[in-house]
């Protein structure tokens, strides 16, 4: 059972790159991603037993990952790596007692860059990714006009009820 005494969600969280503990520690930084990712979850009515891990990083290393899972030589914010595709996960969530949907990278120097470029608060974009990173574990994609507006729009409203405006404005 997790902290917050729901034991539907697991948030596995592991920090490689230390001034990521700058803002909180290691047990601050789980309770609060298990916030972000009960929110995203619950919102989207994904009520089975999973768990999703986590990890806090740093530029090298989420480019090491960039280029070795989608051939990309550079830095990103997060990289998302679900362990189903979406017609798995329901399969499985009928078959399964708990599922493991996969894991979500963020990198430090990346998530900070772009926030001071875009004028929003650190936790805020984090928040924003987070979620990003959680809804992709569960099948959302932005790969066309349509599914990227139904992405955005689930985005928005789980980023309103915590607490943070539109990134998209």
């Amino acid at each position: 059972m997790n902290r917050e005494g729901n034991d539907l969600y697991e948030v596995a969280v592991d920090i490689n790159h230390e001034p990521w503990l700058s803002w909180y520690n290691n047990d601050e930084w789980e309770k609060k991603l298990h916030e972000i990712v009960e929110l995203t979850l619950d919102r989207v009515h994904w009520k089975h037993p999973c768990e999703i891990s986590i990890l806090l990083t740093d530029y090298e290393y989420i480019r090491q990952l960039n280029k070795t899972y989608r051939g990309q030589d550079k830095p990103t914010n997060v990289l998302s790596f679900p362990a189903f595709s979406p017609q798995e996960l329901a399969l499985l969530s009928r078959q399964q007692p708990s599922i493991i949907l996969g894991d979500i990278v963020l990198s430090l120097e990346t998530v900070l860059e772009e926030s001071q470029e875009q004028e929003k608060r650190f936790l805020n974009h984090l928040m924003h990714l987070v979620v990003h990173g959680t809804l992709h574990l569960l099948g959302y994609d932005h790969l066309d006009k349509l599914q990227a507006e139904k992405m955005e729009s689930l985005e928005i409203d789980i980023l309103c009820n915590l607490g943070v405006a539109n990134p998209y404005q």
